[in-house]
């Protein structure tokens, strides 16, 4: 499985252990992205920034609509089929998306693609950002329900 892991918390009150972690996730400002393939590594590290982010299993379908609109290449290009035909084995983004949730794929196996997703904030705004997703918040492990919170945040843009 593949998590999408999204910091929603700024810098005031963190430890010098959590933000070396954040920074090893690459989660350096607000409502930045990552996709990381589930291992007891990432476990550990998101266990340890549990208070600053929120995360959960992502689908291919928001993966691919992620990298379409979102996705930057070296020298803030973007992103499309062809790109991802050129600089990877996979032939096109849906293609990559697939590989990447099901864990046969990262985010480097496509030459010059940046790791990190910057969004927006979510349509609507966030419930609670100091109070965990179960107990009506945003915070920690979500699961399927990251995907709604994706979509809200991927901003449509103006013709």
């Amino acid at each position: 499985m593949t998590w999408a892991i999204v910091r929603i918390r700024g810098h005031v009150r963190r430890s010098a252990a959590v933000e070396d972690t954040l920074r090893m996730l690459r989660l350096t400002r607000t409502n930045h992205c990552v996709i990381l393939s589930q291992n007891d590594a990432t476990r550990g590290m998101v266990r340890k920034v549990k208070d600053f982010v929120t995360w959960g299993d992502i689908s291919a379908e928001t993966v691919a609509k992620l990298l379409l609109k979102r996705g930057r290449s070296d020298g803030n290009g973007r992103i499309d089929d062809a790109y991802v035909k050129s600089n990877s084995k996979f032939k096109s983004i849906w293609d990559f998306a697939q590989a990447l949730t099901k864990g046969e794929a990262n985010v480097n196996d496509i030459r010059g693609l940046r790791p990190v997703l910057r969004l927006h904030p979510p349509r609507g705004g966030f419930k609670a950002i100091k109070r965990p997703f179960r107990d009506f918040g945003d915070l920690g492990y979500r699961g399927e329900a990251i995907n709604p919170l994706l979509d809200s945040m991927i901003a449509e843009e103006a013709s």
